[in-house]
C-alpha cells in the first residue's frame, strides 16, 4: 500500500483507491459476458462498471456509483428469480465493483463473485484460472487489499 496505517473503514489515498477500483472493474468485466449471454436485455451490470470507470476518471460522483451498485444488485435479484445463477454472480461482481467508489473493501467481493460466475458457467477450472488471473493482474503491493485472506 502506501506505507501508512489505515483505519479499518478508511479508504486509501486516491491513487491506491483508483488502482484497486480499476482492478475490481477489470475482474467484474471478465464475468460480464456471462450475464449478457443469459440476460441479454439487461444492461445494469455493464452500466455499473461504466459508472465505476467514470468515477475513477473524475467524471461521476461516488453517489452515482452507489445508485449503479443498487441497480446491478437488482439485476442480480432478477437473474436469481429466473434461475440464472452464473448471471447472478456476474451481476453481483459488477455491483461490488462499482461499490468500490464508496469503500475500497468491496474489491475482494467483486473478484470473488467474478470467479464464482466463471466457475458456475465454465466449471471449477475456469474459476481457479480466474483467481490466478486476478492475482497476477493486481500489483503486489495491493494484493493484501484484493485478497485480504490470501490467495
Amino acid at each position: 500500500m502506501d506505507g501508512q496505517p489505515h483505519e479499518k473503514w478508511a479508504n486509501p489515498q486516491p491513487p491506491i483507491h483508483h488502482a484497486i477500483a480499476r482492478w475490481a472493474a477489470a475482474s467484474a468485466e471478465r464475468a460480464l459476458p456471462i450475464f449478457e449471454e443469459l440476460r441479454p436485455r439487461d444492461d445494469r451490470p455493464r452500466a455499473a462498471i461504466a459508472a465505476l470507470r467514470a468515477w475513477e476518471r473524475g467524471e461521476l460522483p461516488m453517489t452515482a456509483c452507489r445508485n449503479a451498485a443498487f441497480a446491478a444488485h437488482a439485476a442480480a435479484r432478477d437473474a436469481n428469480d429466473a434461475g440464472a445463477m452464473a448471471a447472478v454472480a456476474a451481476a453481483r461482481a459488477a455491483g461490488q465493483a462499482v461499490a468500490v467508489a464508496h469503500m475500497f473493501n468491496h474489491a475482494p467481493h467483486a473478484a470473488t463473485y467474478a470467479a464464482k460466475a466463471l466457475g458456475l458457467h465454465g466449471g471449477e477450472g475456469a474459476r481457479d484460472a480466474e483467481r490466478v488471473w486476478q492475482w497476477q493482474n493486481l500489483a503486489p503491493e495491493l494484493r493484501s487489499m484484493g485478497f485480504p485472506k490470501g490467495m
